[in-house]
């Protein structure tokens, strides 16, 4: 079985009898890694006792006064914010349940840099023993962010961060700790470069045809119904279309903060100017394989979802929509 995304850490965690993720000291260590976690030199002592105490025993309890005792305040802010994460992870079942209850009931004050770390390790489990290449770069959508061009009459989606060279310095501690070079020259997948994926997984600079009607949209359903069946627990037929038309919301869902808006407007029966439809990237029919799981509301009904890009051109996907939006009677996670 091929690999892909090692440096997410998913060979760090445990899987319980249902599939779901389960914390590990090991895991946690590698957010304990972090550079604005690890004390500098001229730390206090309350700091490096603090570190020190936590590398040794990662699950620990740690009371407040050994955070108030930390002399620099953006230290101490950095580990009220992860031992906040830390612990909110360790009072669920699995990574999938915390990830779950995070979209149910906010974030708080969690970085959204650690939500996408969890988007992407329990990606990674939904996707386990997946070899199509062109189903797992779909999958990046859900936690990189992506630009947009258009090429030869092709919309291509490349990652932003790795063609605007900002990601000189790695997200995760393991992608330094694995060697993984920090800049790489992009490629737009095809038939014949696909394969090599695997081989660079972890350095996300293979971009992706999004074009309506080709390969990568169809690629991004797969990942869509995945999704769902992992964390709700409910069985779903997705497919791409390539227009708008005659198309009855009687319910839908932006996958990002601008599709929202587009679906709002056509909610409420707006007639979308050129320049707005035009940012609209995928459009989505879904249908319940089990109508008896679906609110009376909707009945037999598709469910429609919607993928667009910003004025900017730029796609920020919110696959917590997909946990929040759905109308499901009773929603079930991996525990």
């Amino acid at each position: 079985m091929k690999d892909f995304w090692i440096a997410c850490g998913h060979h760090l965690l445990d899987r319980n009898e249902s599939g779901g993720l389960v914390v590990t000291d090991d895991f946690l260590k590698v957010y304990l890694a972090r550079p604005e976690l690890v004390p500098p030199p001229d730390a206090c002592e309350a700091e490096k006792a603090l570190y020190a105490a936590l590398m040794a025993q990662p699950q620990r309890r740690v009371a407040p006064d050994e955070i108030a005792a930390i002399a620099d305040a953006d230290a101490r802010e950095n580990w009220a914010f992860m031992l906040a994460f830390r612990d909110h992870l360790l009072r669920h079942p699995t990574l999938e349940a915390a990830y779950v209850d995070l979209v149910r009931n906010g974030a708080g004050r969690i970085p959204p840099i650690f939500i996408n770390q969890l988007v992407h390790v329990i990606l990674r489990n939904a996707l386990d023993g997946c070899e199509d290449p062109y189903v797992l770069r779909a999958a990046e959508l859900f936690f990189r962010p992506q630009r947009l061009t258009l090429h030869e009459g092709s919309l291509i989606a490349a990652d932003e961060e790795t063609i605007s060279g900002t990601g000189a310095t790695p997200a995760s501690p393991l992608v330094s700790m694995l060697g993984i070079p920090a800049q790489a020259d992009i490629d737009v997948m095809n038939d014949d470069n696909a394969e090599q994926y695997f081989e660079h997984s972890d350095l996300f600079h293979s971009a992706i045809d999004l074009t309506a009607g080709r390969r990568g949209l169809e690629a991004l359903a797969q990942v869509l119904t995945r999704w769902i069946s992992h964390l709700l627990a409910v069985d779903v037929t997705i497919e791409p279309l390539v227009e708008m038309r005659d198309v009855n919301l009687v319910w839908y869902v932006g996958l990002d903060q601008d599709a929202t808006r587009i679906g709002d407007a056509l909610w409420n029966g707006d007639e979308l100017d050129e320049a707005t439809r035009g940012r609209v990237v995928g459009l989505f029919r879904l249908t319940f394989r089990d109508p008896a799981s679906v609110i009376e509301r909707v009945g037999r009904e598709p469910v429609y979802l919607i993928l667009a890009m910003s004025p900017d051109k730029i796609i920020r996907m919110k696959p917590q929509n997909l946990v929040g939006g759905l109308p499901i009677r009773q929603i079930e996670t991996v525990s």
